[in-house]
């Protein structure tokens, strides 16, 4: 890890492992992006930024400065002033002219990195800052009165570059920023692809991958939330790219709110990448003297495929993001009642609930909607954070003390950003909904959204959650949030400032979440936004994990968890086993497939454990030993992507490997059974080729008599046989079939 400044050559090069991010100022004035890849190391490389040949740099060619614009790499292009293609930045003066061009200024290279007030922001383990290294460049735009600066931070263990901006006016009048990305760059692809992850809700983050071609391609969201449609991801990748091999360019945004990412080709064959908020219903107004921060953008390069860019971010996120005490810990198995019971619960069925999972092993009970107000059905009292002593006599505590009594937690759902029109808080305060004057609000789920700008609102939303958690030991909130903004108006910002409401109530969610886990430190806090809808690294900084989605279908979840993973450690995804006939698509699945799948995350139930066979409660037992077995592999190992029934349309593969590779789980789903078919070849990843590791295939029996980690045959295989030549699974008979093997290295765990 380092960055160093080549003053005769005009670059600032950023090392970081294998990668190297060069930027270059050309014409002494024009911040360029010169090369983002492998290491090459070279002085020379300057020469890529094209500034040599036609059309030349404006002091050798002024008559031609406009072309000079439209085919300069920008490392934060502005709009207006001859660059046509899209921009990071586009300002509007008082006196109503739109046009910007900002001009390096300087340098600094800092030891660190800074925070991003009111953000959420990766940062250095080190408290000194030893582990990371900032590079800040100066620009402003000298007619506007308008500093910024570009910041780019690297880490010790890491080989990705965070990228922000700050936008700061200097002059005497208000700015007005109409458009105001994180990050852009320019690069030379004329043939590649494009992958994102798109969606829909209950079948979030599905991976899409599509040519890139002439003109513009967009992902991006302004529902308020990052959103179950899109997600704020975007790669560029070598047509021959696929896991392990090509070349891929990715940028992920830590942000929860509107975002665009896009990649548009050139005229010229060239690609830029743009990341940042929507420009879509944004203005803000940059008052004199005031500042504009944007969120993070995570840049990651790999020239080992879409395998090394996933390692990549797992570890940053692991190591730089997420703050949670339990981030190396293990999390709690529990059972929500929501699935089991939806509103028709009271204490004894939940107790009922809780007695019974406690017997098979299960930690923590969360109860879910409808324990506050008159809520019986999902159409009032939302805002109105009330015990509901009808169902829960005793109120709070008396349920908490008796579910505690019996050796469990007890965790609780809130959904504190909404407010329904039936509701006592409505009633008093219709002020404080998101909503346009003189229009009739629009309703979602017969509900509104409160509006996080105003300081009051925000209080009154931490202190309805805080109070709750005052009043009982609770472990562990599911703080959701179930529907998308409309009619976006806000009375207390007034009229110059609406343009500013997306974003500000952004900041009040994190503002809210921060003061939560700083309150309640030791609390477990889990994100949801109607399942996967805010499933984004802004959350990871607040929580943990984040529910995946609200489709818990073991093999529509194969397709939801292969597209998460992509970005995300295992760690992060909620998953939970749930009942069959499934309650979203009505498949029924076996019970060990669902226990398989659901390993994959957090692990939890989501049923009435109640109304299961015998058979089934005494899988549970065994789900739970296999859970404490290897959670810590599947929570702290490097994730392989094996095989994927996105792909292949019959089975699905992925495996966890411990990062000392003594040890790997591996994880195969037979989707659909096909007739007259040999047995299934597999060529595992990750493994040391020298090792020799001992197989056992997990074995989960609905008796007591069969341990987890049966070994059904005591065989010993080379790390370099099970890669390159295979292991051989035989035919499974029947459709949703799956199996579970444990890989030792014989020589640790003889």
């Amino acid at each position: 890890m380092r960055i160093e400044y080549l003053e005769k050559e005009g670059l600032f090069r950023l090392i970081a492992g294998e990668t190297e991010y060069v930027i270059g100022i050309a014409d002494e004035k024009y911040v360029g992006h010169v090369y983002f890849g492998k290491q090459i190391e070279d002085n020379r490389c300057g020469c890529l930024m094209r500034t040599e040949e036609a059309p030349f740099v404006p002091s050798k060619n002024l008559r031609e400065k406009c072309s000079f614009a439209d085919t300069f790499p920008a490392e934060y292009s502005t709009w207006g002033m001859g660059d046509y293609r899209d921009s990071c930045l586009n300002v509007r003066s008082a006196a109503g002219f739109r046009g910007c061009e900002l001009h390096y200024q300087g340098y600094r290279i800092l030891a660190g990195k800074p925070e991003l007030p009111g953000l959420p922001a990766t940062f250095c383990q080190d408290k000194e800052g030893k582990d990371g290294r900032t590079l800040e460049l100066e620009c402003r735009d000298e007619v506007l009165g308008l500093k910024v600066i570009l910041r780019y931070s690297v880490f010790a263990d890491s080989e990705a570059v965070i990228r922000s901006a700050e936008l700061v006016n200097e002059g005497e009048e208000p700015l007005y920023l109409e458009r105001v990305l994180t990050a852009c760059m320019d690069m030379d692809m004329e043939e590649g692809d494009m992958l994102t992850l798109a969606g829909s809700w209950a079948r979030e983050r599905h991976m899409v991958r599509r040519p890139l071609a002439f003109g513009k391609q967009m992902v991006s969201s302004f529902r308020g939330e990052s959103g179950h449609q899109d997600h704020p991801f975007l790669a560029v990748m070598g047509r021959d790219a696929g896991q392990d091999r090509g070349e891929v360019y990715a940028m992920h945004f830590v942000y929860s709110g509107n975002f665009m990412a896009e990649a548009e080709m050139s005229q010229f064959g060239s690609v830029r990448l743009l990341m940042g908020i929507h420009p879509e219903g944004f203005e803000w107004v940059l008052e004199p003297g005031k500042t504009f921060i944007t969120p993070e953008v995570v840049c990651v390069y790999s020239h080992e495929g879409l395998g090394k860019m996933t390692h990549i971010f797992h570890d940053l996120y692991r190591n730089h993001l997420i703050r949670s005490p339990y981030l190396h810990a293990k999390r709690p198995i529990l059972i929500n009642n929501w699935e089991a019971t939806y509103f028709d619960f009271n204490t004894e069925k939940l107790l009922e609930i809780a007695r019974e999972a406690k017997k098979r092993g299960v930690e923590m009970l969360v109860m879910d909607d409808g324990w506050f107000g008159d809520r019986n059905v999902d159409e009032g009292h939302l805002g109105d954070w009330e015990v509901n002593e009808k169902k829960l006599p005793g109120g709070l505590p008396h349920l908490v003390e008796q579910v505690r009594a019996l050796g469990m937690e007890f965790g609780i759902w809130f959904e504190p950003e909404m407010v329904s029109p039936k509701s006592k808080l409505y009633q008093a305060h219709p002020e404080w909904a998101i909503r346009i004057p003189e229009r009739e609000p629009v309703q979602s789920r017969a509900q509104y959204v409160l509006d996080l700008s105003r300081p009051e609102v925000v209080e009154y939303v931490y202190e309805s959650v805080a109070r709750i958690l005052r009043s009982a030991p609770i472990s562990y909130v599911k703080w959701d949030m179930n529907r998308q903004m409309t009619d976006v108006g806000s009375v207390w910002l007034g009229q110059k400032h609406q343009g500013e409401l997306f974003h500000r109530y952004v900041l009040g969610l994190y503002e809210l979440q921060e003061r939560l886990i700083k309150e309640f430190p030791k609390l477990l806090l889990e994100n949801c936004a109607s399942g996967g809808a805010r499933f984004d690294p802004g959350m990871l900084y607040y929580s943990p994990q984040i529910w995946c989605s609200d489709d818990t279908d073991a093999i529509e979840r194969l397709e939801i968890q292969e597209g998460t993973s992509l970005l995300y450690p295992l760690s992060t995804m909620g998953a939970h086993v749930s009942a069959c006939p499934n309650h979203i698509v009505g498949r029924v699945t076996p019970f060990k497939t669902r226990g398989y799948v659901a390993m994959a995350g957090t692990f939890g139930y989501e049923l009435d454990i109640t109304k299961l066979l015998e058979e089934e409660k005494h899988l549970i037992e065994e789900q739970v030993k296999m859970y404490h077995r290897f959670q810590p592999l599947v929570r702290e190992g490097d994730y392989y992507r094996v095989a994927s029934w996105r792909e292949n349309h019959r089975y699905d593969c992925w495996q966890v490997v411990a990062k000392d590779k003594s040890e790997a789980l591996i994880t195969y789903v037979q989707v659909l059974a096909e007739p007259n078919w040999h047995s299934r070849k597999i060529r595992l990843k990750g493994l040391d080729p020298e090792a020799e590791y001992r197989l056992e295939e997990i074995e989960m029996e609905a008796n007591h008599q069969t341990k987890v980690g049966k070994t059904t045959a005591d065989q010993i295989y080379k790390g370099a046989f099970l890669m390159y030549g295979g292991l051989l699974l035989p035919r499974l008979t029947g459709d949703f079939m799956s199996k579970m093997i444990y890989l030792s290295d014989v020589r640790i765990c003889r």
